[in-house]
Formats: structure tokens, sequence, C-alpha cells
């Protein structure tokens, strides 16, 4: 494991990174982070193609704009806002999904070196998960990394393979021209007029329905068409999120509409 913090974009959520060592860290616990703020007020959060299947019961997927489009799931309508988390980022309900890019936090795999394309192990050290505590597990066992810090290596390994294949299922579909500028009308009861959401991406059906048959059976094969019809599917969820926010006394009506989702 290397001793030198690499130097690059922090990702969301990641105040600073520093990588992983013996000479460092071989003295230290690591344990669960009880309170994450800046969770309980963020709207979107980045997925996998892994998660689809799982995401679609709970949240809505959707994709950030811009060039290299990213699938998120939606947990709230409106900047600010998310109706799945608490102020500390903690859930309510015990079976609902946590997306694994929350899971991951406060580690990663990064490049400590432009050069060359070894990922290292690192973590936020402003998280307060890692430090010189009695509660946690220990993260190295004498000089090796221990079962705990294995198990975050194999877990972090796991999300970086799964974000390989989004990204190729995303210029999947950027290339086949799939995606389109979506926007969700929601009229709840009473109101004069509908809450119009866009700012995001979306499967267009319409192009999906139109493919050629050899097109559909290679999407088939692929195992792209699943994922797809997840994404759609998930889509029925704006409505839950919107009347959640109604609620919880966070009426779209008293902020801004939801007018990018890029993470």
């Amino acid at each position: 494991m290397a001793t030198a913090a690499p130097t690059q974009n922090l990702p969301l959520f990641y105040n600073a990174l520093e990588a992983l060592s013996f000479e460092q860290h071989g003295k230290m616990h690591v344990r669960g982070i009880t309170s994450m703020p800046e969770v309980g007020k963020t709207h979107a959060v980045p997925l996998t193609v892994d998660e689809f299947t799982l995401v679609q019961r709970h949240y809505p997927i959707v994709f950030s704009v811009g060039d290299v489009p990213v699938p998120i799931a939606l947990m709230g309508l409106n900047e600010g806002v998310n109706v799945f988390l608490d102020d500390n980022g903690r859930a309510g309900d015990p079976n609902l999904y946590i997306p694994a890019y929350l899971r991951r936090y406060p580690f990663l795999l990064a490049k400590l070196r432009p050069e060359s394309d070894e990922l290292s192990l690192c973590y936020d050290p402003t998280s307060g998960a890692v430090g010189e505590f009695d509660e946690g597990e220990m993260l190295f066992d004498g000089d090796q990394p221990s079962a705990a810090t294995k198990a975050i290596l194999e877990f972090c390994e796991q999300f970086e393979a799964a974000g390989l294949r989004t990204n190729a299922f995303v210029e999947d579909l950027v290339k086949s021209d799939l995606l389109m500028d979506g926007e969700v009308a929601i009229q709840p009861e009473g109101a004069e007029q509908p809450f119009v959401y866009r700012g995001f991406r979306m499967v267009d059906e319409d192009k999906i329905r139109n493919l050629r048959g050899d097109e559909l059976r290679k999407m088939n094969q692929s195992g792209m068409l699943p994922l797809v019809y997840a994404h759609l599917f998930s889509l029925s969820q704006m409505r839950d999120v919107f009347a959640r926010q109604m609620q919880q006394g966070k009426a779209p009506s008293l902020m801004p509409q939801l007018s990018d989702a890029v993470v």
C-alpha cells in the first residue's frame, strides 16, 4: 500500500484522500460512520448497472446531462432534498437499499501516480472512520492488512469493476442514440398547474420499440436490454418521491425545480 496521498479532483462527499499504509495506519482502527449530514441533503447519488434491478424498487433511475452521462438514483426531486435519509444521512427504513457509492465511503481506489494504472486503497481522513481509538477493527494484523481491510479492498475492487461495466453500458446508450432529455409532470390534487421536472436524461422508449430485431437481440444477449427496462420501470417511482416530499413538508412549490441532476 502506497504512502503518498493522491492529488486529483475529489468525488462527491470526499473532502480529502489519504492512502492507507502500515507506516501511518498500522495501529489504527476503522469504525462505522454515525453521521453524514451532507448525504441527508443530497438528492442524487451515482449508481452502477449492477444495482439497477435492486434500485428500481426504491428510487427513480435517471441519467445526468452532459457529454458523459452518469446513472443516478434520485432520493429527492429538488436540490437539497432527500426524502429517504434523515439529517444525519441515516435511513429510517431498515429495508431501504443504500447505493454502493454511499456504502463505499470513506474508502475508494485511486491512482497515486498519473503515469501508473495501479490503484491504491485510500480513505477520506475527515470522515472520522479511521483513527487511534479503541472501538472498531484494526486495519492491520501485524504488518499485513487485517481481515477488515481486505474486505474493504474487495468491496472497492468490485465497485471499480462495476464502474467499468457501467461506463460500457452508457457508451452503448450514447452510441445508439437512445438517450433523450427527460421531463416529468406531476399534478397533485388541488394544484392548478403541474410541477414539471427537467434537467436529466432518460432512455427514449419509442426508439427502443422501433429498433430492428437484430439490434434488440444484440441488446438482449449483451444484458443491456434488462438494464434499460429496469431504468424505465423505475421512473414510476418519481411520483412516490414527490408524494414523500409533500408528506414531509418539503413542498416543491417552496423550492426551485430540479434543474440539473449532475453529481
